[in-house]
């Protein structure tokens, strides 16, 4: 649809997708027109009242709208000013300003949930393990090779994971990846036309590679205890897709009583269950919680990548297959790219043998805590004796937290806009949901995204922040 903006001297062509629905259709919209240069930096957008009449949609929609790409760092709102284009980088082949626009800036204050401290990155450890990886590999390596993946990073992997996380699996039925995505996919392939669960709330990603590749999503209601694995006969599903250790973004671990439940569906009525490990290594209070794979094997494919321990730049990961899918997921593999980059996998495979992996999780582990601790200690004055205020949740492992919001306070829609004035970037519980609804309202705060020189300031910003919304 065009859309005519006289006030604003902007002529603009959106469009809208209405089997998005409306608010994910009207993002889009705007997102791509940021992204293709079509919105320049700086372009004043229209007051969400006046975008409403226009395209014949609630005011809270456009809102909505609007505070999401703000969040995403694509927009930026200016007190006296509005709602603007945020300012973009331009590179040309020549290093000089081009007309494409490609990425936004990243945020003053980055606390988006789904990254680690990406410059923690061991440089000198991994270049020593990828000069003794290459110094001793064949030539072999730089040809084609197995959709599986390197065997000596599948072996490396099979010991590893039996020792840290409780997996059974032997180096012929791991399979390796370009991270979890694709390994949600191949899975999503090997099943064939199917019903999946997937958590909810839960990653919206998830539920579009799910759809993507021809299985049909259902959502799984998640509460205190964990996803409602109790539901899953009534749901009459084929698959369910779950992060037992640390669900995201509630951040509860599942209990014993929903483990057994999750085991005894898949072997009495031959489900699969897709276990999510995302950051299983990074439990603060008491030893990590093994993987519900070693419960069941034959009937739960378990899925981790090095995306929260290392980096999500190396597009490794890996998953081990039950044996009757294993033929189906090796050949969606070989269909999807032959295989993932040999290099990088060999390199993993020295760091992990020589135990340099293990060093770098546990110094991680021991930074993320303090910097949780850092978190909590500056949201308690917020939270203590405000019944019935700010509540905190998922403390005990991973890399974020969820924080409610009280009954009849601050939406986060307000809290959103109160963080972009203090240029803090932050993610929302409502994007996480799989149907918009009375949901109840949260933001998502990542601690590990910011480099450490950077964190105190982002907490300070953090906490002005919602000092300005709790009473």
């Amino acid at each position: 649809m065009s859309i005519d903006w006289p006030t604003f001297g902007l002529d603009l062509h959106l469009e809208i997708d209405p089997g998005a629905g409306r608010r994910a259709g009207l993002e889009r919209a705007l997102r791509s027109a940021v992204r293709d240069g079509r919105l320049a930096p700086d372009t004043r957008l229209p007051a969400t009242r006046r975008l409403a009449d226009e395209l014949g949609l609630a005011r809270g929609t456009v809102r909505a709208a609007y505070d999401q790409l703000i969040a995403e760092g694509y927009l930026t709102a200016r007190p006296g000013a509005g709602t603007v284009v945020a300012g973009f980088v331009r590179p040309g082949p020549d290093g000089t300003a081009a007309d494409a626009v490609l990425a936004p800036v990243r945020p003053r204050h980055d606390l988006r949930p789904g990254s680690p401290d990406v410059s923690t990155f061991p440089t000198a450890a991994w270049l020593r393990s990828a000069r003794r990886a290459l110094t001793a590999a064949p030539s072999e390596v730089y040809g084609y090779g197995d959709p599986r993946g390197q065997i000596e990073l599948r072996t490396a992997l099979a010991e590893y994971l039996g020792r840290t996380r409780g997996v059974l699996a032997r180096p012929g039925q791991i399979v390796i990846t370009n991270g979890y995505v694709q390994a949600l996919a191949l899975l999503t392939r090997a099943l064939g036309p199917a019903v999946i669960a997937l958590e909810d709330p839960g990653v919206a990603n998830h539920r579009e590679v799910v759809r993507h590749n021809g299985a049909r999503v259902v959502p799984l209601p998640v509460d205190e205890l964990g996803a409602r694995t109790d539901l899953l006969d009534s749901l009459e599903v084929d698959a369910v897709e779950v992060s037992p250790a640390h669900q995201y973004p509630t951040g509860h671990t599942l209990t014993a009583a929903r483990r057994r439940a999750l085991v005894d569906w898949a072997r009495e009525d031959g489900g699969l269950v897709i276990e999510n490990d995302y950051d299983g290594e990074f439990r603060y209070d008491r030893q990590p919680v093994g993987a519900v794979q070693g419960m069941a094997p034959d009937h739960v494919a378990y899925v981790g990548t090095v995306s929260k321990t290392l980096a999500p730049a190396l597009r490794l990961g890996w998953m081990v297959v039950p044996h009757r899918l294993l033929e189906p997921v090796i050949e969606a593999k070989r269909l999807a790219d032959h295989h993932t980059e040999a290099l990088g996998q060999l390199t993993l495979a020295d760091f992990i043998t020589g135990h340099g992996y293990d060093r770098h999780v546990r110094a991680c582990r021991l930074r993320y805590r303090r910097r949780r601790d850092l978190l909590l200690a500056r949201l308690r004055p917020l939270t203590d004796g405000l019944p019935p205020g700010l509540t905190v949740h998922g403390i005990a492992a991973g890399l974020h937290v969820l924080i409610r919001m009280p009954d009849g306070g601050p939406t986060e829609g307000d809290v959103l806009r109160e963080a972009a004035a203090h240029e803090v970037a932050i993610g929302r519980l409502a994007d996480r949901w799989h149907a918009p609804g009375d949901h109840p309202q949260g933001i998502i705060v990542g601690y590990g995204t910011p480099p450490g020189n950077a964190y105190s300031a982002a907490l300070d910003a953090l906490h002005d922040t919602l000092r300005q919304l709790v009473p």
